[in-house]
Parts: C-alpha cells; structure tokens; sequence
C-alpha cells in the first residue's frame, strides 16, 4: 500500500510540473504572438508617418528665418496649465516680433476628458481656416470646463462632438459648422491629431505645456512661464545674435 501511495504521490508531482510546463510554454506562445501583433500594429499605423508636413500650428503664419529664435509649445487644448501659459507667451511673441517665431503643437493628455476630440477640432479648422487655429485654441482656454468633469461626464461621445462643432462653429463663423462636422468623419483629421501626438511623445514630451527654445526643452516641464521668465530666457540670445 506504501509503495502505491509513494507511485502515486510521484505521477501526481511529474503531472504537475508538466502542467506548469505547459501553461509556462502557453504563456511564452501568447507573448509571442501578442509582441509579434503589436509588431504588426506599430507597422500599419507607421504608414502616415513621417508626415508629409512639419507638425504644429505656426502663430501668426509667420515662419522665422535662419537667424529667428524657434519656440516650440506643446499644448493640450484643455489643460488649465497650457491656458495659464499663453497669455505671457503671447505677449512675449507680440514684445519681440520678427525675432521670434512659435509653433504650437497638441498633445491631447488621456487622463484630460475631450483633449483628443477638441485637438482634432483645431486640426479640422485649421483646413479650413488657418487664420482662425489660434482663434479657437484661446476659446477652448477660455471655456474648458465646457468640456470635461461633470459638465461631459453624462454624455456620449457623440454629444460631445457635437458639442465641440458647435464651438467651433460658434468661435470662426457659422458658415464652417458643416465643413466642421464632415472633418469629424474624415480620416485623415484623425490621423493629422494622432501624428501630433505620436510627434510630442517621440521629442519626449510627456507633460502640458512644455517649451522648447531651438530645439531644447526649458525646465518645469507642465508649468506655465510668466512674462518676465521669457524675457530672461529670450534676451540673452537676442544679444548674442547681435554680437
């Protein structure tokens, strides 16, 4: 009887270590397969990328020359900090003109209710209307609690987005709202704010708003810059250009 306890005792251990074998060899196999699928995925959308135009808004289509200071913003349309941030950074742009020149570009935070919608938005009137995207971005500042918290909470998607066209709408003229509406369904607007992103998280950018001065990043990413802070970052390389 011992030795048919002993037998058994040794078949029910060898039965279990295969078990785990398996499910180990099972569990490789599903991680092979899911990286492989991510793989496959990453390849699909890598299609529109690169761009066939340089991400960003340009602030007042005014593209500096050789010897302009660049600054680089990255912006979610309903991040109070990104609101707060702009209008020192507008004023700084209007104190230095042709010196300096900006280019905004979305990065819709996940954990911000809307920001992908509402960023699309902007893409949307931006090709259409080019002279309007800052219009609307500085609407969206102002009335951000429009669109997230309890204020959308109850709401589908769909109402959303049509809440956000008639913003829009409302913000550059009535005559855009049907123009509006259709980039809502076009294919491409979600892919020019799905570049946006992927091009703010590529420049390591994972914070709103965050700046860039050619092309290096200044410091307290996520924190606005009051008016007299860029006068001490721009000023010194006004004067170096001018020695």
């Amino acid at each position: 009887m011992l030795f048919y306890a002993a037998e058994l005792l040794r078949n029910t251990k060898r039965l279990t270590q295969d078990t785990s074998m398996v499910h180990k060899l099972y569990s490789r196999s599903n991680s092979h397969i899911l990286f492989f699928s991510f793989l496959l995925v990453l390849n699909a959308t890598s299609q529109s990328l690169p761009p066939a135009t340089y991400d960003g808004f340009v602030y007042r289509s005014y593209r500096g020359g050789p010897h302009s200071i660049l600054i680089e913003a990255f912006y979610d349309p309903v991040c109070p900090d990104s609101r707060d941030s702009w209008p020192p950074l507008k004023q700084a742009l209007h104190h230095y003109g042709s010196d300096v020149w900006l280019v905004v570009h979305l990065l819709p935070l996940p954990y911000h209710d809307n920001a992908f919608a509402a960023s699309r938005a902007l893409h949307i009137v931006n090709g259409l209307n080019c002279s309007a995207t800052f219009l609307l971005l500085e609407h969206f500042f102002n009335d951000q609690a429009r669109f997230y918290g309890d204020n959308t909470g109850h709401l589908s998607r769909f109402t959303v987005v049509k809440e956000i066209v008639d913003f829009a709408a409302e913000t550059v003229g009535s005559s855009y709202h049907s123009g509006i509406e259709a980039g809502f369904t076009d294919r491409q607007t979600d892919l020019k704010t799905r570049i946006s992103f992927k091009y703010s998280t590529s420049r390591g950018v994972f914070a709103t708003p965050t700046f860039l001065i050619n092309g290096f990043v200044l410091p307290d990413s996520g924190s606005a810059i009051d008016y007299n802070g860029w006068l001490k970052f721009i000023d010194p390389l006004i004067s170096a250009k001018r020695h």
